[in-house]
């Protein structure tokens, strides 16, 4: 194949973005689900006819399903392969963990694409569905010790044979979730999603060629391949070893460790997990499908430049052994995921600001608050309301973190309090910034959020969580303090009661009219407290960011509650720190 001129190349990159793009716009506007549908919890893409690597992505969609959905497209290859049945028109539907999935309410839908009767690529749509079964209503359970105790698991299966439904596999589905209608919602909206996509390819395709097509495949590839060589070309050669904490893993409460030592050698690099704890009975665990997602969320971030496909991962090798938790296979429990990958992509990280200071950013709050309230309408239906909750990003040599913001996992959104509101018997009687949970810093972290949710419904409610950063808050660097560490709260029968592990709870029952708390993490510091700016101090404390209690004790600054500076006693306060 010939090579693209420049001004093609460019075109066909936008043009295949916008057709995942479109996909994406589909799901959102058509799901059922709030965490499709306000906090975009989906992503859709191009995958290689042979080997399923991501060839395009859409710009809206979750970066961590870039690597795991290689993994999911080569998990419904193989399924052909060892079937030798495909044809047009088929769809395929599975969400198991293990071969390229995340947790079981991540449901992937992939379909083959045929030119002239021959394969040409895949198309493939994944969203967060809200209940598929298990213990837990949403999925979520800290205590389950398998993945039976979790959700209902699909292998790959045939949604569609040859374009006809096969509505014993909807029976299946529908069967197995507390909220059957909101699931064939989001069904419907994924599969409109790939309706689309198809037309918008086969159009791309006819108007330019297969040839012309399969080449700027090639030539995506090719050049995220290249950015990422010269971006790891860019770091000094050598060694650099950083490792963070779980704080359990619902079952038994000890820490859980993940350790990296990355490997710099000229264009290569190499991500060496192998020292991290061994499977955990509790759902923190994850398949190596999603610890090598989680890994390209890390160096995406890094590397910006670098486009979001599979060229990106060719100049890196993976040390995730089974004989970790970031390797499992079934049936270990693998729901609370989210947290494990947060860690990891913080470790990469750190890693990183050990080869190269200029980057070193401290930690975001790094954890998603999995909370989930359920209970009974009037009409004896169930309701799950599920949602994940932001916290404070990391201060950095060029600015303060964030508040209130986004985890670094995704770009996913917090579904809105008046969405959440109206889809279930909910109040939030309060959603607001959590002052002095920033970590101190030259650069301070953002400031993470309090949450307070109370139950409309005659029952009440159950309620579940599994979180993190309880015991082990996100950490400063260059100097910076640490921030805030998580802390939930509800009412219990003999006042407020906290989780025996801190982060993570289920089985719990609140009366209506009671309430839980959540108060997330802010972000770590960055630099020495004592030399950011006494007017930038006084202006946390006007806006209610920083107390005046800590703005003496952490920064060394004298202010009153109208951010007024004591400047004769803020110099005595930072002569006696230093």
């Amino acid at each position: 194949m010939s090579a693209l001129d420049p001004v093609t190349f460019a075109v066909l990159k936008g043009r295949l973005e916008q057709i995942a793009d479109e996909m994406d716009a589909t799901l959102y506007r058509s799901a059922f689900n709030p965490i499709i549908a306000e906090a975009r919890d989906a992503c859709h893409g191009l995958y290689h006819r042979e080997t399923g690597d991501t060839l395009v992505q859409g710009a809206k969609g979750l970066p961590i399903f870039v690597g795991a959905m290689a993994f999911a497209v080569r998990a419904v290859i193989e399924h052909v392969n060892r079937t030798g049945d495909l044809s047009p028109g088929d769809v395929f539907l599975f969400n198991d963990p293990y071969a390229g999935g995340t947790h079981l309410n991540d449901f992937r839908l992939v379909r083959p694409i045929f030119r002239d009767g021959a394969l040409f690529c895949w198309l493939a749509s994944v969203g967060h569905w809200l209940d598929i079964g298990g213990n837990v209503p949403g999925g979520y359970n800290p205590r389950a010790v398998e993945c039976f105790q979790e959700g209902v698991l699909i292998p790959p299966v045939r949604l569609y044979r040859a374009g006809v439904l096969q509505e014993d596999i909807v029976a299946i589905l529908r069967a197995n979730s507390r909220v059957p209608d909101s699931n064939w919602g989001d069904l419907n909206g994924q599969l409109n999603a790939l309706d689309l996509g198809e037309r918008r390819l086969h159009a791309l395709v006819d108007e330019y060629g297969e040839a012309t097509i399969e080449t700027a495949f090639e030539a995506f590839s090719a050049r995220a391949e290249a950015l990422m060589r010269e971006a790891i070309r860019s770091l000094p050669d050598g060694v650099y070893a950083y490792e963070d904490y779980l704080d359990n893993d619902g079952i038994v409460d000890e820490r859980l460790t993940i350790a990296l030592e990355v490997t710099i050698d000229g264009d290569a690099m190499r991500l060496d997990f192998s020292r991290s704890s061994p499977p955990c009975q509790g759902p923190v665990n994850i398949a190596r499908s999603t610890a090598v997602a989680a890994c390209y969320v890390a160096l995406k971030h890094v590397f910006t430049e670098v486009p979001a496909n599979a060229g990106c991962l060719r100049p890196i090798a993976f040390d995730i052994p089974e004989t970790t938790f970031l390797g499992v296979s079934a049936p270990r429990p693998v729901a609370g995921y989210t947290e494990t990958i947060l860690r990891m992509i913080g470790v990469v990280f750190g890693a990183l600001a050990k080869a190269d200071p200029a980057r070193a950013t401290a930690g975001p709050f790094g954890t998603i608050n999995a909370l989930s309230l359920s209970g009974h309408r009037p009409d004896g239906k169930r309701w799950v309301m599920f949602s994940f909750f932001g916290g404070g990003l990391g201060g950095n040599p060029a600015s303060d973190g964030l508040n209130h913001a986004n985890n670094p996992i995704s770009t996913a959104t917090m579904p809105p309090a008046e969405i959440l509101e109206a889809s279930y018997p909910v109040m939030f009687t309060q959603w607001a910034l959590r002052p002095d949970s920033a970590g101190a810093g030259a650069h301070r972290g953002g400031v993470g959020a309090v949450y307070e949710v109370e139950a409309l419904s005659e029952g009440g409610a159950e309620v579940s969580l599994l979180g993190e950063r309880g015991k082990y808050p996100p950490l400063g660097v260059a100097g910076g303090a640490p921030a805030a560490a998580n802390r939930f709260v509800w009412d219990g029968p003999e006042g407020p009661q906290e989780p025996p592990f801190v982060s993570k709870v289920t089985g719990v029952r609140i009366a209506r009219g009671g309430r839980v708390r959540l108060e997330s993490p802010g972000g770590g510091g960055w630099g020495d407290p004592m030399r950011r700016a006494p007017s930038a101090i006084a202006r946390d404390v006007a806006n209610g960011l920083v107390s005046v209690a800590a703005a003496r004790r952490d920064y060394g600054v004298a202010v009153d509650a109208r951010g007024a500076v004591d400047e004769a006693e803020t110099a005595r306060l930072r002569e006696g720190a230093r």
